[in-house]
């Protein structure tokens, strides 16, 4: 087990280092906060960027996008927080950051433990065809 989270870690270092410096210190202050409140949880570089999964259930994730880091929590629309904008069409919610300084350390750890606690069935989402229903 131990050699297969040193690889994952590996892959976000990867996708880190790709990053411009302003992008690279937004993703790098993202991780260290996310990483810290959920080191039992799964990451993984999916779909080119660094998620966290709860069962196999992504839960949040960032990404470079062409002006900004977005930081993109599956259920985030469930959360009941102004800062998060809805993105897509189902339950997810971003915040988008151009400088370091922008990440609220205080905020995204109130969020990180609403992503914990209120989650949507992304896993399950094509076997239901299209439907998502809440895990309790």
């Amino acid at each position: 087990m131990e050699r297969k989270i040193l690889q994952m870690e590996q892959d976000v270092l990867e996708y880190h280092q790709k990053l411009e410096a302003t992008d690279r210190a937004i993703a790098d202050k993202l991780y260290e906060i996310i990483h810290r409140e959920f080191p039992d949880v799964e990451l993984k570089v999916w779909h080119a960027h660094p998620v966290w999964f709860i069962n196999g259930n992504p839960i949040v994730g960032y990404s470079k996008l062409k002006h900004c880091v977005r930081l993109l929590f599956w259920s985030g629309q469930s959360f009941d927080e102004p800062e998060l904008q809805k993105e897509g069409t189902f339950k997810a919610a971003e915040k988008r950051y151009t400088d370091v300084t922008e990440v609220d350390a205080m905020a995204l750890k109130r969020w990180l433990k609403k992503a914990r606690a209120i989650q949507w069935d992304y896993k399950n989402l094509i076997k239901r065809k299209g439907k998502l229903e809440r895990l309790l």
